[in-house]
C-alpha cells in the first residue's frame, strides 16, 4: 500500500514538473510568431520530443494499469509538441519546412510504424514489454545525451548564455522524480534512463554556477612591478625632467672638461634645484 502511495505521489509530481518542461519553449515560439520567422532555430528537438512521447505512451499501454501516469503526461506532451511543430512549419522557409516534414515522416510515422509492427508481429505478449522498454531506454539515453554538446560550448566559451539555469533545474527535477517513480513501481526501463538524466542535469547546474560567476583574472594597471632598483627609477625620472638650459657637447680640448665632466655637473645642478 505504501509503495502504491509513493508511486502515485512521484507520478503526480513527475506530471507537473514535466508539464513545466514541455512549456519551456513557449518564449521561443512567441518570438517566432512575432517575427514570423524561425530565424536560426531547429525543429529536431520538437520532432524528437514528439517521437519520445508517442513511444512512451505505447510502452505504458503494455503495462497492466501501472502506466497510467506515463500515458497522461506523454499525451499532453504529444499535444504540445504537435503545436510547436505546426507553428515551426508555418513560419519556416521552404528549405526548413521540407527538412522538417522529411524528419517527421521518417521518424514519427515510418519509424514508429516499424516499431509497432516489430513488437506486434515478431514478439510475444510476454516479451513485448521488454523489447519495447529496451527501445525506449535506448532512445531516451540519446535524448539525455544531447545536452553534452551545449555543455561543451559552455566550457569552451565560458558563457552560460545558451544554457538557462531554470531549464536545467526542471530537467533535473523531472529526471529525479521519474527515477523514483520507476523504482516505486519496480520498472527498470523507466528508472534507468532517468539516472543518466539526473546526473547530466546536475552537471549542467554545476557548470552554470561555475561559469555564471567566472571572473577572468585582471591585472592592476596602477601597480607597476619594480624591475629596477629605486635609484635607477630616480635617474629615469631625472632624465625625463626638463632642465634649464641645454646640454652642449664641446669638443675635447687641452685645457677644457670632457663630456663626462659636463654630464656630472649638469646632474648635480638638477639635483640641487
Amino acid at each position: 500500500m505504501a509503495l502504491n502511495v509513493l508511486a502515485f505521489t512521484f507520478g503526480i509530481m513527475g506530471n507537473i514538473i514535466s508539464f513545466i518542461v514541455f512549456l519551456a519553449p513557449v518564449p521561443t515560439f512567441v518570438r517566432i510568431c512575432k517575427k514570423k520567422s524561425i530565424e536560426g532555430f531547429q525543429s529536431l528537438p520538437y520532432v524528437s520530443a514528439l517521437f519520445s512521447a508517442t513511444l512512451w505512451i505505447y510502452y505504458a499501454m503494455q503495462k497492466d494499469g501501472s502506466g497510467l501516469l506515463l500515458i497522461t503526461i506523454n499525451a499532453v506532451g504529444c499535444f504540445i509538441e504537435t503545436i510547436y511543430i505546426v507553428l515551426f512549419i508555418t513560419y519556416a522557409n521552404k528549405k526548413a519546412r521540407i527538412s522538417t516534414l522529411k524528419v517527421l515522416g521518417l521518424l514519427n510515422f515510418l519509424g514508429f510504424a516499424a516499431i509497432i509492427l516489430v513488437c506486434e508481429l515478431l514478439t510475444k505478449a510476454s516479451n513485448r514489454e521488454k523489447v519495447l522498454g529496451g527501445i525506449c531506454v535506448g532512445f531516451s539515453v540519446c535524448v539525455f545525451a544531447a545536452p553534452l554538446s551545449i555543455m561543451r560550448v559552455v566550457i569552451r566559451t565560458r558563457s552560460v548564455e545558451f544554457m538557462p539555469f531554470s531549464l536545467s533545474l526542471f530537467l533535473t527535477l523531472s529526471a529525479i522524480t521519474w527515477l523514483f517513480y520507476g523504482l516505486a513501481i519496480k520498472d527498470f526501463y523507466v528508472a534507468l534512463p532517468n539516472i543518466m538524466g539526473a546526473f547530466l542535469g546536475a552537471v549542467q547546474m554545476i557548470l552554470y554556477v561555475i561559469y555564471k560567476y567566472y571572473k577572468a583574472p585582471k591585472t592592476d594597471d596602477t601597480e607597476k612591478p619594480k624591475t629596477v632598483p629605486d635609484h635607477s627609477i630616480d635617474m629615469v625620472k631625472l632624465a625625463s625632467t626638463p632642465v634649464s638650459g641645454e646640454l652642449t657637447v664641446h669638443p675635447q680640448t687641452h685645457g677644457g672638461g670632457d663630456l663626462e665632466g659636463q654630464m656630472e655637473k649638469k646632474v648635480a645642478n638638477q639635483i640641487q634645484t
